[in-house]
């Protein structure tokens, strides 16, 4: 018996959503991130309003003073929706355990000297803290923002602090033999140190900021602009070769997770600023507002970690940030004691 298939194409009625479809033009095939992002925020029909805030709708565009005439103009460079960002993350998690786990078995810091445990343990184990602050400063965006395409990426932001914060609390970890007595005492730096209180009040100040752009650009751009090129990057210069390795090795992920945040919100504060005379304005206003007061909250966690190099620390992370505003568009009109110094906040 012969048995004879036959095949025959089926074209499908439509090849995108017509909300898609709206927006790009034409019947052609979406990609999975325009899927999963352009227009998914509910604009109409909410049953109520916030009872806190009842001049605000449920979702509102004027809870922030950035206007946009299109709010999905925030694309995501990375391009990430939940399932991409998720196998990323998977992939990056694999290799920062398997670091983990590496420097646990070689004891790279468990052995390290005790000035190097000792610093590490002052100097860095209190980011927890910090990126529990960031994890609640993007929350609020996220809650706050208006489009799914700028707090979808916002929401990513979240999780990545929360991350972020159990990894280096793995690092404290390390640092003791799997014993918490360094976490807590990196609990009381986080709260009395005075290194660390500028850096703290003014995380707290930006809980109580209303504007959620405001917040995310000093959150995303400007703190950690000025933190990650030196508490993440910068402390291996201070290290014995043992303990350097160690950090290397156990901050991996914050660095190339850095690196990578960046074209987001690079790209998110360039895409302000095209928009309006009036967004680059104001975005203007907020850099220089924030950056000198913020430099100002790093230089006793500087001077206590660098020493002398201090202050060129402080000051290269400055420079590139405002290189980075310059990139996007916004040339700003600071002393140069506002970055290189402290300054009356």
């Amino acid at each position: 018996m012969q048995v004879d298939i036959k095949t025959s194409g089926i074209r499908p009625i439509r090849q995108t959503f017509s909300h898609l479809a709206r927006r790009f033009g034409g019947d052609v095939p979406a990609t999975r991130y325009q899927e999963a992002t352009f227009d998914l925020q509910p604009t109409v029909n909410f049953h109520y309003r916030p009872l806190w805030q009842p001049q605000y709708e449920l979702y509102d565009a004027r809870r922030t003073a950035i206007v946009m005439q299109d709010w999905y103009a925030f694309r995501d460079p990375r391009h990430y929706y939940y399932g991409v960002y998720v196998q990323t993350r998977a992939r990056q998690q694999d290799v920062q355990e398997n670091n983990f786990e590496f420097i646990d078995r070689r004891g790279m810091l468990r052995n390290a000297g005790e000035e190097d445990r000792a610093r590490l343990a002052r100097f860095l184990v209190p980011m927890r803290h910090y990126e529990w602050g960031a994890n609640m400063n993007n929350c609020f965006s996220v809650a706050y923002g208006y489009g799914a395409a700028i707090t979808q990426a916002a929401q990513y932001q979240t999780m990545d602090r929360l991350g972020l914060a159990q990894y280096v609390t793995r690092i404290g970890l390390l640092l003791d033999g799997n014993a918490t007595g360094v976490l807590d005492r990196a609990r009381e730096g986080w709260l009395h140190d005075p290194c660390w209180q500028g850096i703290r009040e003014c995380m707290e100040e930006l809980f109580v900021t209303a504007d959620w752009f405001e917040v995310l650009l000093a959150q995303d751009f400007l703190f950690d602009g000025l933190v990650y090129p030196t508490a993440m990057t910068g402390l291996d210069q201070t290290l014995l070769p043992q303990a350097a390795s160690g950090y290397a090795l156990a901050t991996e992920f914050a660095r190339t997770w850095y690196e990578e945040n960046v074209r987001w919100v690079d790209a998110s504060l360039r895409i302000a600023v095209a928009e309006s005379e009036a967004n680059a304005s104001l975005l203007k206003g907020w850099i220089e507002h924030w950056l000198p007061k913020l430099v100002t909250a790093l230089r006793p966690w500087a001077d206590a970690a660098f020493g002398d190099q201090a202050e060129e620390v402080v000051a290269n992370a400055a420079a590139e940030l405002t290189t980075r505003a310059q990139r996007a568009g916004i040339a700003l009109d600071l002393p140069a004691a506002a970055t290189r110094q402290e300054v009356t906040a």
